[in-house]
This record gives structure tokens, C-alpha cells and sequence, in this order.
């Protein structure tokens, strides 16, 4: 959660889970559309070798020539990197397949797990006056990831209502309390979202009422559900709040900014 002593300066929330299509990239894009929709400024950092974050914002690959590869390896500066998209107040920094070999990369370097955490934190960041920073991680828990987590204020977990879906939240689970033991003493658990949620299907009703018991408070209100809305718009490029504002993913998104917004008073909503 928020930590009201931290200095002043955006949010950065990673958005996580090891299992793929849970939801992540959608949940990163749409949420930082929604937190835009509310007033705030805010940089999605696509850290996910398949750049889909990067796509579902319209940064085409033939305009991604510095990425997030370049942001943790090399001597880069911010302007140059962070790219505007077509929501006014939502900047992304783009990733390419380059990052794939980013692990193998970082482990040569003794600030490996820091990186991001660094470059995220240049003084050069400030003219941005960003409120919040959502990181796409990939679908592992690889060292990007830990780059991520140790970058973050919090994790914010896409959980797919599906059976064992909490079996495998438990590693992510292990993952954050090691980090923070050893790297990032003040990450938090963001909250925990379901999504693809089908309040007609039984097993779904069935993991949220899980969740809620094994996890409590930590599990947000706001229930994404399966929408034909949300599937569409990653092809046109756009948050399912520009492709159809009026859905029913677009208006879950909103309220889970709200959400988050109320956690972070600190924020003007």
C-alpha cells in the first residue's frame, strides 16, 4: 500500500503474475487509460519481451528504437525514450523481442537486480511529473521481474477466476516477500484484481469466494469480466476505454482506478 512518509513523486506499480494470459497487458493498459480518464499522468514501462503493452498502445515496431532494453543497459536519456501515445497524459517506453536476451545481459552486471529501480528514479523523470508508473512484466519470474519488484512500490496481481488460480499466486506470493527480505523492504501487495470474470459461471463465483477468504481485503471490489470489448480493441491499437467507452471492461476499468485511486489519497482523483 500507499506509504504516505515516501517522498513525494508517482506511484510505481508492477503488474505481475508468472502465469501468462491472466489479464496482465490488458489490465496495465486499460488501467493506466482509466487513471488518464481521472486526471493523472501516467508512464506504462512495457518490460514484457513480446511488446504486446507497447502494441496495444500504438507504438508501431518499426518506432521502437530505444526500449526498455536501452533503459536498463544503456546510457540513455528520458526524452528520448519515453514516447507519447494517442491518449493525452499516458507515455509509454516500448519493448521489442531485443529484451529476451535482457536476462542474460543483466547478469553481468553487479546492480542487476537495481536497474530499473535507478532509471526510473533519474532526475530527469521529474519534468514528467508522472502519478503513476505501471510496469508490464513478463510472464515469469525472471530477473526482469525482479527488476520490477524491486523498482515498485507495490505488485498489483491479475488473477484469472479459473481453477488453480491460487495455487499459482502462492510463488508470486514467495517471490515479493523475497525481494522485499533482501532488496526492496517497503513493497507492498497492490491488491489482487480477478479478471475474465463470468458471474454466470459457477467455478468463477467459486475462486472469487477463495480469494476473498484466503486473501481478504487485499482483493479489490472491482471484477473484470469477460468482454468481447476488451478482447477487440488490442487490434485497433487502443484501451478498450477509446475503442468503446460505454462497455462493460471499460466502465470495471474505471472502477478499478477508483480503487486505486482512494488507496492513494495522495493523488487528486
Amino acid at each position: 500500500m500507499f506509504d504516505p512518509t515516501r517522498p513525494a513523486g508517482p506511484k510505481i506499480i508492477a503488474v505481475a503474475n508468472q502465469k501468462g494470459g491472466v489479464g496482465k497487458t490488458t489490465t496495465t493498459i486499460n488501467l493506466a487509460a482509466a487513471l488518464v480518464e481521472k486526471g493523472c499522468r501516467v508512464l506504462v514501462v512495457d518490460l514484457d519481451p513480446q511488446g504486446n503493452a507497447s502494441t496495444g498502445l500504438g507504438i508501431d515496431v518499426d518506432d521502437r528504437d530505444l526500449t526498455t532494453y536501452e533503459l536498463l543497459l544503456e546510457d540513455v536519456d528520458l526524452s528520448e525514450i519515453i514516447q507519447t501515445t494517442s491518449n493525452e497524459g499516458l507515455y509509454v517506453i516500448p519493448a521489442t523481442v531485443d529484451l529476451s536476451s535482457a536476462d542474460l545481459d543483466l547478469m553481468a552486471n553487479e546492480k542487476r537486480s537495481f536497474l530499473l529501480h535507478d532509471a526510473l528514479r533519474q532526475t530527469a523523470m521529474d519534468a514528467f511529473a508522472f502519478d503513476f508508473i505501471l510496469i508490464d512484466c513478463p510472464p515469469s519470474l525472471n530477473l526482469l521481474t525482479v527488476n520490477a519488484m524491486v523498482a515498485a512500490h507495490s505488485v498489483l496481481v491479475p488473477l484469472q477466476a479459473e481453477f488453480f488460480a491460487l495455487e499459482g499466486l502462492s510463488q508470486l506470493m514467495l517471490s515479493v516477500r523475497e525481494v522485499r527480505q533482501t532488496a526492496n523492504a517497503n513493497l507492498r501487495i497492490e491488491g489482487i484484481v480477478l479478471t475474465m470474470y463470468d458471474r454466470r459461471n459457477n467455478l468463477s463465483q467459486q475462486v472469487e469466494q477463495d480469494a476473498r477468504d484466503n486473501l481478504g481485503d487485499l482483493v479489490f471490489s472491482t471484477k473484470i469480466p469477460r468482454n468481447v470489448r476488451v478482447s477487440e480493441a488490442p487490434s485497433y491499437a487502443v484501451p478498450v476505454l477509446n475503442y468503446d467507452t460505454t462497455s462493460k471492461g471499460a466502465e470495471a476499468y474505471r472502477a478499478l482506478a477508483r480503487e486505486i485511486l482512494k488507496k492513494h489519497a495522495s493523488v487528486a482523483a
